[in-house]
């Protein structure tokens, strides 16, 4: 198509090509072949000198990120903040939804209004969350899930703004922000980088560059700033979700670091594995 580009490697296609004829051309020992190569068995790990090399891995210098599916999202976002219910088996449990999709969508014959579950059950695994064909759960659509209209192969895998939207306004993402933040707090001494740098690590699983540390402070002291002097969207952020906020935190500095780990959900980084 007009939008295409040409082939980044098309001495390899051609030798597959050959190999492909010169063998039957079967088709399982042609995949076989290629699956089974270092190239595509190779890790996601990035090495300074590949990046410079090949930073948009053009030449498949590495293996691609893969993106996190909606299950996992939620799951990460959980276990990081250590909220996560690790319960296995048992009932169906209903997570948080938005007010009023119910009442437009479901048959008023029966079950016609959400009712969401209370304590440990909105911490469970999302494999557990209860799913109704007709109105799947939101958050998880925007993330890719399938609907279950119909038998799904394999999912699609976007980026979209709306994405970035639920994870910034989410109940469930602000309250494993906060969770995440109380527990960074009560753990290190008020030191805000260091409280960033721990966060960064338990979300991201490796330690925040320098430059990093810094953008993140920028936003915590901005944040820091405007909780100070208002009191109704300091409360609103930390009274977010159906646990209860610790009491002994300062609340600007607990809500300023609630903002700043939802910003580190929201990188990149966070939604591959």
């Amino acid at each position: 198509g007009n939008q295409g580009a040409i082939p980044s490697h098309p001495n390899l296609l051609n030798w597959l090509s050959l190999d492909f004829m010169n063998n039957g051309w079967n088709m399982k020992r042609l995949v076989k072949t290629m699956v089974m190569s270092s190239t595509y068995r190779q890790s996601s790990k990035v090495n300074s000198k590949n990046y410079k090399q090949d930073s948009e891995n053009v030449y498949i210098s590495r293996g691609p990120y893969k993106k996190l599916t909606a299950e996992m999202m939620r799951d990460q976002a959980l276990a990081s903040s250590g909220l996560l219910n690790k319960k296995i088996g048992g009932k169906w449990v209903k997570p948080y939804q938005p007010d009023g999709i119910w009442n437009e969508l479901a048959n008023q014959i029966g079950e016609n209004k959400y009712r969401a579950g209370k304590g440990e059950d909105l911490y469970r695994r999302s494999l557990y969350t209860y799913w109704k064909r007709t109105i799947p759960v939101p958050s998880m659509i925007t993330f890719d899930a399938a609907e279950r209209s119909m038998c799904t192969v394999k999912r699609q895998a976007t980026s979209t703004p709306l994405q970035s939207l639920v994870l910034l306004n989410d109940p469930q993402y602000i309250e494993t922000s906060r969770a995440l933040a109380e527990s960074v707090i009560m753990s290190i001494e008020e030191k805000p980088s260091e409280w960033i740098a721990q966060s960064f690590k338990r979300v991201i699983s490796r330690a925040p560059s320098s430059t990093e540390v810094d953008m993140l402070m920028e936003i915590y002291d901005s944040e820091l700033s405007r909780f100070t002097s208002d009191e109704i969207s300091k409360m609103s952020v930390i009274q977010i979700g159906e646990s209860k906020s610790n009491n002994t935190i300062n609340k600007e500095k607990l809500a300023a670091l609630t903002i700043v780990v939802n910003a580190i959900m929201n990188l990149d980084e966070a939604k591959h594995a």
